[in-house]
């Protein structure tokens, strides 16, 4: 980031995910040995073919858990000072990708009132914007949007600040 003024508001944003990765391992092996003993039941009644989509169905669960866990990994920092909006998103893979919106002044927030579960929160300022959020519950996007709002009246009304800062 290269303002050094202080934020008036800074949050880090990231996807919630319940299962922990020891969680993960548990769940695909209770998972695994139920299948292992239905796959041996089947072997054993002559038809053999039907244990290895036990094991196909063991492989397929593991791969999309995992990927799950891999994006709960992607991040999104909103940064304000009283000269720009920064929204930094990082990806699961460690890529960095800065939005910068300057001056934030003039920065609109906007949500559906009330928030639905398929509500976007969106930055807007000057015809470009931004989606931030999308990972989050609606509840969440509704508390992130009133929190911003409020940070970004504390910067209007604020008499250190100018429009031409």
């Amino acid at each position: 980031m290269t303002t050094m003024a202080a934020p008036l508001f800074d949050a880090v944003l990231r996807p919630h995910r319940s299962l922990t990765p020891l969680g993960l391992r548990l769940l695909v092996g209770a998972f695994g040995v139920a299948c292992a003993a239905l796959g041996v039941g089947f072997w054993l009644i002559g038809a053999w073919p039907v244990a290895g989509f036990f094991g196909l169905d063991v492989a397929l669960l593991y791969g999309a858990l995992k990927l799950s866990m891999l994006s709960a990994r992607r991040t999104e920092r909103l940064r304000l000072t009283e000269h720009e909006l920064v929204v930094r998103r990082v990806d699961p893979w460690g890529r960095v990708d800065d939005v910068r919106i300057a001056p934030p002044h003039w920065l609109r927030v906007e949500i559906d009132d009330p928030v639905r579960h398929d509500s976007q929160l969106r930055l807007v300022s000057h015809g470009r914007g931004v989606t931030v959020g999308g990972f989050l519950m609606s509840s969440e996007r509704g508390d992130l949007a009133r929190t911003l709002r409020a940070a970004l009246r504390r910067l209007v009304q604020s008499p250190s600040t100018s429009f031409m800062a």
